[in-house]
């Protein structure tokens, strides 16, 4: 046989291997596209999760977010109300200290101006004696300036309408001309005064 003669006579056979093998790789080009739509799911589920991760722990955040303001918040409250009840605890505090002075003061003066009262008789008592009349008047002086100091104010009565606040009246005499019903003519005793609290209330005439 010669050789052109076994050539056409291969040929066919050549064709028909070829045949057949050629259906067999069209199902692995056809799997390829399944094999990316399996691995297209698997990718969107892992992002998915990825995002799903992440609110989570964006979710934890805020709550510990809201709890440590709600923390603050409540402990902002009890500061000022700490702070309140502190100024409120130093201002009692503050009113109790003083009218524990001004009840010591008070007393004080009480057993002191009876002795005032008798140097007032004694300054205002007819003396030859210049230099008696001129210590007693020093005296009394240097009581005004302690009492002074200490706050203790005489009360105003002399000329002034009667205040039963601040006076007590031991006798009425008719109004003589000049004088209006109701005024104070004559004080018998000083009344004294520690700001608002009286001392001793002051002794006098009231004309009627």
């Amino acid at each position: 046989m010669s050789e052109e003669t076994k050539k056409t006579a291969e040929a066919p056979e050549q064709e028909a291997k070829e045949a057949e093998a050629a259906p067999q790789e069209a199902p692995e080009t056809a799997a390829a596209p399944e094999k990316e739509a399996e691995a297209e799911p698997a990718d969107a589920k892992k992002k998915d999760g990825w995002f799903n991760k992440k609110a989570r722990e964006m979710d934890a955040v805020k709550a510990k977010l809201d709890a440590a303001e709600k923390n603050a918040a409540q402990a902002k409250d009890q500061l000022l109300r700490m702070a309140a009840e502190y100024e409120n605890y130093r201002k009692r505090s503050t009113r109790e200290a003083d009218q524990k002075f001004n009840d010591g003061v008070s007393f004080a003066v009480n057993q002191i101006i009876p002795i005032l009262d008798t140097l007032e008789m004694a300054a205002n008592a007819p003396t030859t004696d210049e230099n008696y009349k001129k210590g007693v008047t020093m005296t009394l002086d240097k009581a005004a300036k302690a009492l002074d100091a200490l706050h203790v104010e005489e009360i105003e009565a002399l000329g002034k309408p009667f205040d039963p606040n601040f006076m007590n009246a031991v006798q009425q005499i008719p109004a003589t001309d000049g004088q209006e019903s109701g005024t104070v003519i004559t004080v018998y005793q000083k009344g004294y005064r520690l700001g608002d609290k009286i001392v001793r209330h002051a002794t006098v005439v009231v004309a009627e």
